[in-house]
């Protein structure tokens, strides 16, 4: 099942089921609980981000290739930062590049993201996909110069700017994706492709990401975890290609979808 969130033609927040046809029929009840469609037709006024998450974990250099032109060596565990709930950003709404914090290297990054359905702790690998509520496309982006020259180190101030997470259009149920491990990805900058490969390429697939992120912690419903992003970033390209003002990025994934967003520039 596809699965939007959006606002009907009243103003009012609801769940849809997308169908193949573009139709979409209401579904009653709670995402995080118990849910049916009801086969009412509806009319989408604006389309939200699938979840409004509780929390956002990351996942750095999670791809091979991605790792090699980082120039980084494979990790020996998932390298694990945050964004702040309010990065969240709706399909179609803009990515603001922060000027009162100022960069001018904002860059994206396709990744699948999980969203966890129940709350979990110490999963094991083999049971670990039976916590998924669904899969949705994500772009990861991230302010390199804040990321690596002045966040102190650590990744969150360059990743977690406002609008710096946006989900969507839709989330699909496990069923749809019984491997998650097995998609093609890509992002598309102003109609020119920049990456372009396959979650077959992750270091700590799905699975084993879930069980280690749950490790001694628990993760809630509704946690959202980003699974890392393959090779052809901005930062790594020669010459390098950062988002600018009045760009369009779009992420692709296979059986999810098409996200995309323009690019502007923050009022100060």
């Amino acid at each position: 099942m596809k699965i939007i969130r959006c606002l009907n033609e009243d103003g009012r927040t609801c769940l849809g089921r997308s169908h193949d046809d573009g139709s979409v029929t209401a579904i009653v009840g709670e995402l995080l609980d118990e849910y049916h469609d009801s086969h009412q037709p509806i009319k989408v006024a604006k389309l939200l981000a699938p979840i409004e998450p509780c929390d956002i974990v990351c996942i750095g250099l999670n791809y091979m290739r991605h790792a090699q032109e980082s120039g980084r060596p494979r990790p020996e565990h998932p390298v694990v930062f945050m964004k702040l709930s309010s990065a969240l950003q709706n399909p179609l709404d803009p990515i603001v590049l922060p000027r009162k914090l100022r960069s001018d290297e904002v860059d994206y990054e396709c990744e699948l993201a999980v969203v966890i359905g129940r709350a979990c702790k110490n999963v094991s690998k083999a049971d670990a996909l039976k916590y998924v509520l669904g899969y949705t496309c994500a772009n990861d982006v991230s302010a390199r110069d804040w990321q690596g020259k002045w966040g102190g180190s650590q990744w969150c101030r360059g990743k977690t700017f406002d609008t710096f997470a946006p989900l969507g259009p839709c989330l699909v149920t496990p069923d749809e994706i019984p491997n998650p491990n097995n998609l093609g990805i890509r992002t598309i900058l102003n109609g020119q492709v920049m990456q372009d490969w396959n979650t077959n390429d992750m270091i700590f697939d799905v699975a084993t990401l879930i069980e280690f992120l749950s490790g001694s912690t628990t993760l809630r419903a509704g946690t959202v975890i980003l699974t890392g992003t393959p090779h052809g970033i901005g930062a790594a390209r020669k010459p390098t290609v950062f988002l600018k003002h009045g760009d369009t990025v779009s992420i692709e994934l296979e059986k999810i979808g098409t996200l995309t967003n323009p690019v502007i520039e923050e009022t100060v």
